[in-house]
């Protein structure tokens, strides 16, 4: 049943009327009654008996539609299971909700629904062929994953993709392959952009009606009748955000995700799942193939292959060394005797020069800006102290050059601002964004384009010509030829991040942007405005993603922290959260730590068990939100396994 509360996470047992026999399949939608009520449920099994003496009927059948699967059943309770969660909840995020009018649309006859009259029947789409191995020619066991493909095995890769690969193209070829050994596929992307180019690419390669796409964007309609195509087996593929990660496909043979490392993969809705670990769940489930994929690699795609549970990808050290573009730090040594203020400046005469030397060379220069907006952080002029609203203590931007201090919280203006440690009225920037980055840059190289990509507006491409693109992490466009210069500015505001994950969610980003430059040898250049010595600035240098996952999990896993361990965390009112675990049965070996501040008045505990007791943990945790649940504790309190934010 529809019910998200954690001791009524089980099975119902009901008769079916027989006026109702035949619409009664396992994954129609119900209705039924329960204490009292009439309530939403899932048809999840068909059986002749039952060990409860009385038993209520089945009230009604919403739709004759088997929108769930018994794949995606199984998925969701094994979902349920590591995180802690209730199949309801992981099935709210697995099946869109209902649209009826799609439904009578593809359940009318062909005359019924408008525009269809007398239309001629579509045609059987050609299979396609067998993924072109060439593209992944440049990593020697490339091809090999191919064929595997091809021919109905189960391989599993982490795929180190190279500088300037178009891995859209790549990720078309694997399903394509999976497709010819008459099996289907599903991948997630991070975001709308990536989505977008990997549907041009599996449409020119699978040709029209091969797949589809599946994403929360699409609207309520769209996606549901996406979602039908895909459970019909109208179509052998689904893509899309993580919204895909459940999606129905009949004879699964694999299952993609796109730079697994973009916090965009995790679902905000509880029980919190990782598409990843969906994905991974699939494939053990339904033995799939799997393919994780980025220009870096996370801990957890470095724990797959160090435990042999997948086979990495990579280019051998020459191909990457003619691929990759001339990196280059401000911070080491040789640049700092050349510029000795190079240690304090945003922007460094090395950075300035490249830049200069691109756009004279009539190239575009692309410059990263980890920040978004003008000034998102202010300080006092003559203290230094940080401007703070008045009204809620939260920090004061400045939105442009002549705008009024505004609060990020509240959202107040603050006019008169008069700093409280020494009565100050000016303010100076504390940290400096993107639409600022783009006034400096303008001024300093008057009569070239500026261009800005970020969250009011993300462009998707951009002319080869000379000109200037500032853009934040992930909203970077594609140049036409590749961008003669990239720098990577204000590096300290990734690198010093109070988060386990700050030096890899670093390189990933300037990997991403990274890429979008020319090789070395068609003079394309990348400046990190960062200290050469520091380890992810090393692996930028090298083009060695690998290397320093590795060295990250050898840290996570001697210090204890994920994925060498499995943590859970418990949130809430500090009663609420002491009264949870006291009801929680520990596995052996468990370690509680904490508490420590939460947003909003609230604690965290963290509670960590190694790998081994994984299951265990998760199952206790989820029988103690069932004891509050069942006597109806007024305190919510969330459960979340391995977050992706422990501090």
């Amino acid at each position: 049943m529809d019910l998200p509360l954690a001791h009524l996470d089980r099975p119902f047992d009901y008769l079916v009327p027989a006026e109702l026999d035949d619409q009664a399949v396992p994954g129609v939608r119900v209705k039924v009654r329960f204490a009292g009520q009439l309530v939403d449920g899932w048809l999840l099994e068909r059986v002749g008996e039952s060990d409860h003496p009385r038993l209520a009927y089945l009230d009604k059948v919403v739709s004759p539609v088997p929108v769930l699967a018994p794949e995606v059943a199984r998925l969701a309770r094994a979902v349920a299971d590591r995180y802690a969660g209730s199949l309801a909840d992981v099935l709210r995020l697995a099946v869109p909700p209902r649209h009826a009018r799609v439904e009578k649309e593809l359940t009318a006859p062909a005359g019924d629904v408008p525009g269809t009259a007398g239309a001629d029947p579509v045609p059987e789409p050609a299979a396609p062929a067998p993924g072109d191995p060439r593209g992944w020619r440049d990593y020697p066991a490339g091809p090999a994953f191919l064929r595997a493909l091809t021919d109905g095995r189960a391989p599993r890769a982490v795929w180190s993709a190279l500088p300037g690969e178009d891995w859209a193209a790549r990720y078309a070829d694997a399903v394509a392959a999976t497709v010819a050994g008459g099996r289907g596929a599903v991948v997630v992307v991070a975001d709308a952009r990536d989505l977008d180019r990997l549907d041009a690419a599996l449409a020119g390669l699978l040709g029209p009606g091969r797949h589809v796409c599946l994403s929360a964007a699409l609207g309520p309609a769209r996606r549901y009748r996406a979602f039908l195509a895909a459970r019909r087996s109208d179509v052998p593929v689904v893509i899309g955000t993580r919204a895909a990660m459940f999606a129905p496909v009949d004879r699964l043979g694999l299952v993609a995700i796109w730079d697994d490392g973009d916090d965009l993969h995790a679902e905000p809705r509880a029980p919190y799942p990782h598409a990843r670990e969906v994905l991974l769940t699939r494939a053990r489930l339904g033995e799939a193939a799997a393919l994780v994929g980025g220009y870096a690699r996370t801990a957890e795609a470095q724990l797959l292959v160090e435990t042999r549970w997948a086979r990495e990808v990579v280019a051998d050290r020459a191909t990457v060394r003619a691929r990759v573009p001339a990196i280059a730090p401000t911070g080491d040594d040789p640049h700092l005797a050349r510029d000795p203020g190079a240690a304090f400046a945003r922007l460094p005469s090395l950075a300035w020069t490249t830049a200069r030397d691109a756009l004279r060379a009539d190239l575009p220069v692309l410059v990263q800006v980890p920040r978004r907006g003008y000034l998102p952080s202010v300080a006092c002029a003559d203290c230094r102290a940080p401007a703070r609203c008045p009204h809620c203590a939260g920090p004061l931007a400045l939105p442009s050059a002549g705008g009024v201090p505004a609060c990020r919280w509240c959202g107040r203006g603050t006019a008169a601002y008069a700093c409280p440690e020494c009565g100050g009225r000016r303010l100076r920037a504390s940290v400096t964004g993107a639409r600022r980055t783009a006034e400096e840059l303008g001024r300093a190289f008057p009569g070239v384009p500026v261009r800005t990509s970020g969250r009011e507006e993300v462009l998707s491409a951009v002319p080869g010509g000379a000109g200037l693109v500032i853009a934040t992490p992930g909203a970077e466009p594609v140049a036409d030829g590749g961008y003669g210069a990239v720098l990577l500015l204000d590096s300290w505001a990734l690198l010093t991040r109070a988060d386990l994950r700050a030096g890899e969610e670093a390189l990933r980003r300037w990997l991403a942007a990274a890429t979008l430059a020319r090789p070395g040898a068609a003079d394309g250049r990348v400046v990190v405005v960062a200290d050469g010595a520091l380890a992810p600035v090393q692996a930028l240098l090298r083009w060695d993603a690998a290397w320093f996952a590795a060295r990250e999990l050898a840290e996570r896993r001697e210090l204890g922290f994920p994925p060498a361990v499995r943590m859970a965390s418990v949130t809430g009112p500090a009663d609420a959260v002491a009264d949870l675990l006291a009801g929680t049965r520990l596995p052996d070996g468990a370690e509680v730590l904490g508490p420590v501040p939460a947003d909003e008045g609230r604690e965290r505990m963290l509670v960590r068990v190694p790998r081994a007791r994984a299951a265990a943990l998760a199952e206790a945790l989820h029988a103690a939100a069932g004891q509050r649940s069942a006597r109806k504790a007024a305190d919510p309190v969330r459960l979340q396994v391995d977050p992706l934010t422990l501090f």
